[in-house]
């Protein structure tokens, strides 16, 4: 990591005290740092990267640090052979000032690769010399670590200056403690008008308490008593449960009291999922390789250039090469989604990521009361605005490109096999923008997993696409079919889990999951008896615990992607054979929802021995997602319930009173790892964009910040937002996937759509054979007034062209369709309800609509 140092008279440590130091009281720690007053005008032994020469200027070593560097390592300050003792505490402290304000990484590491440390700290500097102090536990013994000030990385140059730098032992260890806030805990953002209104309140009280709603202007609303609910598992704390469900007057500002202790204020309203809907899948446009992002639609302070397209100094990902002994060819496989915080692409994570932003959309051609219009058009960010498509397709469509760039070509001896991933040949660090990665990328070798994801992506995309862009819906179609034969013929080719040398490694020796997801995509959009024999016969099918574990599915368990499809998605399954997979659901759906009951935080996630995961947020989400289908399937409110109280959890309802979701919430996590988002690094950087979600607790602690902040912590409260945390605070393009399939449900559920309380209701009925249709249409008026003249619109999805009408006039403009009454049937009075009907014709597949509009209203659907 480090490179090559310039040194300037490195000497062996003697313990000794800094020169002109006074001499340590006996029972005093010895001091380790030689030479850290400088008050005897000498730098040695320090030494410095040969960039950044240094020397003693009034009593501190100053060095003038280069700007446009690329790694805080590309400039360094430090000492070396440095003794530690494991189990042993110290406390390094110093003081700083830069001329203009910066950020440092001070590390205590080893002084070869890997450079682990046991200490590294970001400490932001500027003109004024103030004293700081970091305290830490040796985790191994070395006699030889080094102290390494990394000053690099910035896009100014600067002056530092050190001093009064000091090393001892003996110190008490570190306690972190997490600033909680309120002991009131509730959803952040708020709630729906309509839906359960749930909180938590942290108290050693045993005995009920009263609490009082109040609303912006500090007025009391409403009042209750709480539930005391003893020992919460997940945290250890005591706790007790309110239920403000009967308050539904909408407005913002609203807090809840209980005693002297306040919530954060949150809102009650029926669009109070809107901005989460659209700014989740923004995080998509952000996480876009080979493209620059606009700061016209990302915003200014997220502008920047295109990364990796073999402009220097990329190597690119135009044009990539196999790691040594994989292939002799190069791929261009430029576009795509980085994955998380790294840069690295993966198939086996953008296959999940991007099924789930197209199972959000294709809900909407299925699900009645949802709303396609949100994801349409014209309605996201992304630059492909005015296309003719939704703009949550052309999102999709990003990774799809990159996806099938993957394939391995005709002709090789793995043909339609798929590249498992593609990234940098070694770790880079933080932060480190796309365009300025110097690094050679490497694709890695093919995987039975990979594969499986690209034919399952891939017949997902022809279904979706056929109505805009019939070539690429073809394209993929191929692509899939290839990927399923070449998986067939290859079954067990597994990436090898130590191979996480600048990437991760995403192995996965199970792909039985895999082989069920894809054979459910290819079969709804083909009808092809081959891909249903494969369900059938899959060991997983009729299996609900199998396909939908109790802590969710993820990208190394993706067969709930396929049997969710096949509970939704009109298909070519007998009566029989659906109601099986809808009871896999349902069963799953069952679980989650008694989880959630049972949860005094309210979350529908109940991981075996309370073991919470890497990325425990998304697994949260994607049991969600779960529930959501099993509420459109049924329309049974206890899994509408379940949705709505995991989005409570992830926005605050929880035992760290976190929002996980930046831009949502009091309090945000807002320091996720990345490269490209590193504020805390570098306050010229931005944070991350509103709508990104942080992996959240992970009680294996599996990265060094997390072990020495929260060891010994309860499982739910495993969790820091510090951008060095990568394993509970990173984003990923997998976990953002399911907040935005639930943001986009539960916005739904507030009115987009859903015809809460809409004065028409309309019942849509089609029969439908080979290449035609009729369809019955009746529209009901459930308001209290006549409705005269009416006007009824809705927009098919597809291909779908009307030719016959009757009574009504019928007009259609591309998908569009407008229809007005005849001559006798103007007015529907209140209860009362007119009816017509057409003929039509269609190739493909055909979605009913699910989302109609009455004289600029929108209406209630019965199914």
């Amino acid at each position: 990591m480090l490179g090559t140092l310039a040194t300037a008279g490195l000497i062996g440590v003697t313990l000794v005290a800094p020169a002109g130091a006074a001499p340590n009281a006996d029972d005093d720690p010895p001091e380790q740092i030689i030479n850290g007053d400088f008050t005897n005008g000498s730098s040695a032994p320090w030494w410095w990267t040969a960039n950044n020469p240094a020397t003693v200027v009034d009593g501190r070593l100053c060095a003038d640090i280069p700007g446009d560097t690329t790694n805080p390592w590309d400039a360094i300050i430090g000492q070396s052979d440095l003794p530690l003792i494991a189990g042993e505490s110290y406390t390094l402290s110093f003081t700083a000032t830069a001329s203009v304000p910066v950020t440092i990484t001070t590390n205590l590491q080893m002084a070869v690769d890997p450079y682990t440390a046991e200490l590294s700290e970001h400490d932001p500097i500027d003109a004024t010399a103030v004293p700081i102090h970091h305290t830490f536990t040796a985790k191994a013994s070395n006699t030889a670590a080094q102290l390494a000030f990394q000053v690099g990385g910035g896009s100014q140059p600067f002056t530092l200056c050190l001093d009064d730098i000091s090393l001892r032992g003996g110190a008490e260890p570190p306690v972190y403690t997490p600033d909680t806030g309120s002991p009131v805990r509730v959803n952040q953002v708020g709630y729906l008008p309509g839906g359960p209104k749930d909180g938590t309140f942290v108290t050693d009280a045993t005995t009920s308490q009263t609490w009082t709603l109040k609303d912006a202007s500090g007025t009391a609303v409403a009042t209750g008593a709480t539930q005391p609910g003893g020992t919460d598992p997940s945290s250890g704390q005591n706790v007790q449960t309110f239920d403000f469900s009967s308050y539904t007057t909408a407005g913002s500002g609203y807090t809840l009291t209980i005693g002297d202790e306040t919530s954060e204020p949150f809102s009650i309203a029926k669009d109070v999922y809107s901005s989460l809907r659209t700014d989740s899948l923004a995080y998509y446009y952000h996480q876009r390789s080979g493209i620059a992002i606009d700061g016209s639609i990302a915003g200014a302070a997220y502008a920047r250039p295109a990364g990796h397209l073999n402009i220097a100094p990329n190597t690119g990902d135009n044009d990539v090469p196999c790691q040594p002994g994989v292939c002799d060819y190069t791929l261009d496989a430029a576009g795509g989604w980085y994955d998380a915080g790294d840069q690295g692409k993966y198939v086996v994570n953008g296959g999940i990521s991007v099924s789930e932003l197209m199972n959000t959309y294709e809900r909407t051609l299925t699900a009645a009361g949802a709303n396609g219009a949100a994801l349409g058009d014209g309605k996201l960010k992304v630059p492909e605005k005015g296309n003719g498509v939704p703009d949550i397709l052309d999102e999709a469509r990003w990774e799809l490109n990159f996806l099938m760039e993957m394939q391995v070509p005709d002709g090789q001896s793995l043909s339609g096999m798929a590249h498992h991933k593609l990234h940098d040949q070694a770790w880079t660090g933080l932060p480190q923008a796309p365009d300025k990665d110097a690094q050679l990328r490497q694709l890695h070798a093919p995987s039975t997993a990979a594969t499986l994801n690209l034919a399952a992506a891939g017949a997902q995309c022809a279904r979706l696409f056929r109505p805009y862009d019939a070539a690429f819906a073809d394209r993929c179609l191929t692509v899939s079919k290839a990927a399923w034969t070449a998986a067939k013929a290859h079954p067990a080719v597994y990436a090898d889990p130590n191979d996480a040398s600048g990437g991760g490694a995403y192995s996965d020796g199970n792909v039985t999951d895999e082989f069920y997801w894809a054979a459910s995509e290819l079969f709804i959009t083909t009808g092809d008896d081959t891909y249903r024999q494969a369900v059938l016969t899959s060991p997983l099918h009729g299996g609900s615990a199998a396909v939908f574990p109790s802590d969710g599915f993820s990208w190394g368990s993706t067969a709930a992607l396929g049997a969710l499809d096949l509970a939704a998605v009109p298909n070519k399954l007998t009566a029989d054979q659906l109601s099986t997979v809808r009871t896999m659901v349902t069963d799953a759906a069952d679980r989650y929802a008694a989880d959630s009951q049972a949860a005094l935080y309210g979350a529908p996630y109940a991981p075996p021995g309370n073991h919470y995961v890497w990325g425990s947020n998304s697994q949260v989400l994607n049991n969600a997602v779960v529930l959501g289908v099993a509420n459109d399937l049924t329309g049974d409110t206890k899994y509408r319930n379940a949705v709505l109280h995991a989005l409570d959890y992830i926005l605050g309802r929880n035992p760290l009173n976190q929002s996980y979701v930046t831009g949502f919430g009091e309090r945000d996590s807002h320091n996720q790892h990345s490269r490209i988002w590193a504020h805390q690094l570098d306050a010229d950087l931005p944070i991350p964009p509103a709508g990104t979600l942080a992996g959240g607790p992970d009680s294996q602690l599996e990265d060094p910040t997390a072990q020495s902040k929260l060891t010994g912590c309860a499982p739910a409260m495993c969790y820091i937002d510090d951008i060095q945390s990568y394993s509970t605070n990173e984003s990923a393009i997998n976990w953002n996937a399911p907040l935005a399939w639930v943001a986009s449900y539960v916005d739904d559920l507030g009115g987009s759509g859903s015809g809460e309380n809409a004065a028409c209701q309309v019942t849509y009925t089609a029969y439908r054979w080979g290449g035609g249709f009729t369809t019955q249409v009746t529209v009901k008026n459930t308001g209290t007034a006549a409705v005269s003249p009416w006007e009824l619109k809705w927009s098919f999805t597809d291909n779908q062209k009307i030719t016959d009408r009757w009574q009504a006039e019928i007009t259609q403009a591309g998908q569009k369709v407008s229809v007005k009454p005849a001559a006798w049937n103007g007015s529907i009075a209140p209860g009362a309800s007119v009816n017509f009907g057409f003929n039509g014709t269609s190739s493909g597949q055909v979605n009913d609509p699910k989302t109609f509009t009455m004289n600029g209203g929108t209406c209630g659907v019965v199914k």
